[in-house]
């Protein structure tokens, strides 16, 4: 999905480089009459790595350039000379970036480490010179091994957003004015929905000088794991957060509706996903007077018995402070909890 510079998804043609190929040269010297074989060896070809980056946020290097060669090895020559090694290309990636192959669908690696690399497509192996023939019937083998060609293959890079946090919602629930209050970040915000088509990340600030990364994913509707609406491209972001934050309205027609619809969708699209710890975050509760808000949440107690929620107001700024200290709870809480 391409939206300013964010690109999540690309798919590239990878070549890898051709081995050279080796000598047939016989040794010629003054004095010496029969010098022998000494042709050396071919370098091998150039190989295509990736390589993790996390420095780099998005693959937009990649929207103009989608074929990548590694060089070829060079030819092997007198004296048992070795060619030259082919050029190897690098590709560099943002972490968590997910290598496909994009014919058989298979996933080849996954890059989630600085520096991490990976050969993507190996170079070609070196010919053989003529001196490795040489034996005592056949002291002037005239003939050498050429080059073994390079791979080529197709691959698909997807970008899956490494974040603490993931925001979940139905489209125009209030992720971003949250991520645009709580973090630095300044996401499009506007009434319709659908205004973000890109995934989002801020850094909230905590107490201590501490933080953690918060990702407001584009909105979820019914039937996303289908592909309706901006369906599964975003729901692999959701895949690296550890914490779910289900974003629901206060206004909307039913809470608890909402909410298994959304949970639905996550379980149809990875069943994995229901293991992650989520909190429910109840938006816009400026709206609401004491009379009504007592009154939801006795409704929630009733609806919500073992997951946490908070009342928020992005806009009045009411119970963030509670909010990031639920959250920093729950990132930190000990494995046995």
């Amino acid at each position: 999905m391409k939206e300013g510079n964010f690109i999540d998804y690309v798919k590239l043609h990878v070549s890898s480089g051709k081995g050279g190929s080796g000598s047939s040269h016989l040794h010629r010297e003054k004095y010496i009459e029969k010098g022998g074989p000494d042709g050396g060896d071919g370098g091998r070809g150039g190989h295509v790595i990736i390589r993790g980056n996390e420095n780099l946020w998005t693959l937009i290097e990649f929207s103009f350039k989608r074929h990548i060669k590694a060089g070829h090895g060079g030819n092997g020559s007198k004296q048992r000379s070795t060619g030259a090694d082919g050029e190897d290309v690098y590709i560099e990636v943002p972490l968590g970036t997910v290598i496909r192959d994009t014919d058989t669908e298979e996933i080849i690696d996954e890059v989630t480490e600085h520096n991490e690399e990976i050969i993507i497509a190996e170079g070609g192996m070196g010919g053989r010179g003529n001196w490795h023939f040489k034996s005592s019937t056949n002291q002037t083998p005239r003939y050498s091994q050429p080059g073994i060609d390079g791979q080529e293959r197709n691959i698909t890079l997807e970008l899956k957003v490494l974040a603490d946090v993931g925001l979940v919602g139905f489209p125009n629930a209030g992720k971003s004015t949250l991520l645009s209050v709580i973090t630095a970040a300044k996401p499009k915000i506007a009434n319709y929905e659908f205004t973000t088509l890109k995934p989002n990340l801020g850094i909230v600030k905590y107490r201590d000088y501490q933080s953690f990364v918060v990702a407001d994913i584009p909105g979820i509707i019914e039937g996303a794991a289908e592909g309706k609406g901006l369906g599964y491209r975003f729901l692999r972001h959701i895949e690296r957060n550890s914490t779910l934050l289900f974003l629901i309205p206060c206004d909307a027609d039913d809470v608890k509706k909402q909410y298994e619809i959304l949970l639905d969708e996550l379980r149809r699209y990875n069943p994995e996903l229901l293991d992650k710890d989520r909190l429910i975050a109840i938006s816009k509760t400026d709206m609401l007077d004491e009379e009504l808000k007592a009154e939801l949440d006795e409704q929630l107690q009733e609806d919500f018995k073992e997951i946490p929620y908070v009342f928020i107001s992005s806009v009045a700024q009411l119970g963030l402070q509670e909010l990031k200290d639920q959250l920093w709870k729950i990132l930190n809480k000990s494995p046995e909890a």
